[in-house]
């Protein structure tokens, strides 16, 4: 008889948390030995510990759900904060029929802001050690987590970006997706002055201290504030690194937001917050 999917849910997450445990990495550290698990990124969280995970939300009605799921069945103590920003297809339903659950934040924007509004919303409700920012469709693999997490509980960095381009398991973009990407990026390491290989990335990873500092500076409603927050931390003289994470290119007619427009937006944002310093 097949398990429901509440059940398989669960024994996923029964089973994901025990990765996570104290007892587990002891196992691994002694059948392994400690540099091996550096590599593969087995490591204990520290007592108490937990991640917030900002997802901004616009007309994902169709992903939403899966996400959550996805971010629940990787063990990780979490807070998870999901912030509708005005949409119009149905994710506002879908969102109030699973918030209830305590780690589960749900806020609604009466009208579509963007995705950096919805950010700074989202911020200063977390509650989690570490804050780390999601997409709510299934480009990004939150199963990265735990790359991401590493260089920041062994305080080797302050910040942590997952880059789309680390040679990892991703599916590859079009020639002039990436050909953007890249400007943007040389031009962001060049006007804020620290080299990227991946501005634009959803996965921005760090203490909430950090997301907190600059909050009350953060002016940047849609796409601009991956420069802005970039710009601000560099600013503050925190460490960054970034780790390789998997990513599944989404095209436009399945749902995909960012356009033209930001990509201009960006390059402004550059001049204002990088060479300008505002």
């Amino acid at each position: 008889m097949n398990s429901l999917p509440s059940e398989r849910l669960s024994s996923e997450r029964l089973s994901s948390e025990r990765l996570w445990s104290d007892e587990y990495v002891d196992e691994m550290l002694e059948l392994l030995g400690e540099s091996v698990c550096e590599r593969l990124s087995i490591f204990k969280l520290p007592r108490d510990f937990v991640l917030s995970v900002i997802v901004p939300v616009f007309n994902e009605a169709a992903t939403v759900e899966k996400m959550v799921e996805r971010l629940q069945s990787l063990g990780i103590p979490m807070q998870i904060v999901l912030v509708n920003d005005g949409s119009t297809d149905g994710t506002q339903a879908v969102m109030n029929r699973i918030a209830d659950n305590e780690a589960i934040t749900v806020i609604h924007h009466p009208n579509n802001r963007g995705k950096g509004a919805a950010i700074r919303t989202a911020v200063g409700v977390c509650t989690g050690d570490v804050i780390v920012i999601q997409d709510a469709d299934s480009e990004y693999n939150p199963a990265d987590f735990r790359y991401l997490l590493q260089p920041l509980i062994h305080h080797d960095a302050d910040v942590v970006y997952g880059t789309r381009y680390g040679h990892w398991n991703r599916q590859l973009s079009p020639w002039w997706h990436q050909a953007v990407n890249g400007l943007v990026t040389m031009l962001a390491s060049i006007g804020i002055g620290i080299r990227l290989s991946d501005v634009e990335t959803c996965y921005k990873m760090s203490y909430r201290k950090h997301f907190e500092s600059i909050l009350p500076d953060l002016k940047e409603n849609r796409f601009g504030i991956e420069i802005e927050l970039t710009a601000r931390w560099v600013r503050s003289g925190l460490r960054f690194t970034e780790r390789p994470i998997c990513y599944q290119h989404r095209w436009y007619d399945e749902g995909k937001k960012i356009g033209w427009r930001d990509g201009v937006r960006a390059l402004w944002c550059i001049l204002k917050y990088g060479v300008f310093r505002r």
